[in-house]
């Protein structure tokens, strides 16, 4: 399990080795994504808080990548944070999401990318609840719904 002193150990060593890579230029990125789902997850933007019904669903499944399909995480670590972002406390494997320091707007935050494709997908806090204390807030259009979990 993943906790906060694990990601700044992370930060300042380096991202674990994706499993696989998907490479595509900007042409590709915007014949597949909406405008929205580009905007975010290849221009590193943030859809409005409380703009997604997936804040709501906590049916059993895994949700992935939109970009690439890598699975992230699974419903089992979602949570409501009352943000307005759809929040997990833990990816789906250790190596699904990458961290990098993000000093925007006057913040020192974590982004989180797709470790495949390098998706930006929103920021890991150290306020979530216990046992891991994270919270991956996500913006929901760089996630999709996938398959049942196991």
């Amino acid at each position: 399990m993943l906790t906060w002193r694990d990601i700044i150990h992370i930060l300042e060593h380096s991202n674990p080795p994706a499993e696989r890579t998907v490479e595509k230029d900007d042409a590709e990125w915007r014949a597949q994504l909406t405008p929205e789902q580009y905007r975010v997850t290849r221009q590193r933007g943030t859809e409005r808080a409380f703009s997604s019904s997936m804040c709501r669903l906590f049916e059993p499944g895994r949700y992935a990548c939109v970009c690439c399909g890598e699975l992230l995480f699974d419903s089992r670590t979602k949570f409501d944070s009352g943000t307005g972002w759809p929040s997990f406390t833990q990816p789906i494997k250790a190596n699904a999401i990458a961290y990098h320091g993000d000093d925007s707007y006057g913040m020192q935050r974590v982004e989180t990318t797709c470790n495949c494709c390098g998706a930006h997908l929103g920021h890991v806090f150290p306020d979530g609840p216990e046992p891991s204390g994270l919270r991956y807030c996500m913006n929901a259009v760089a996630l999709t719904k996938v398959a049942e979990a196991e």
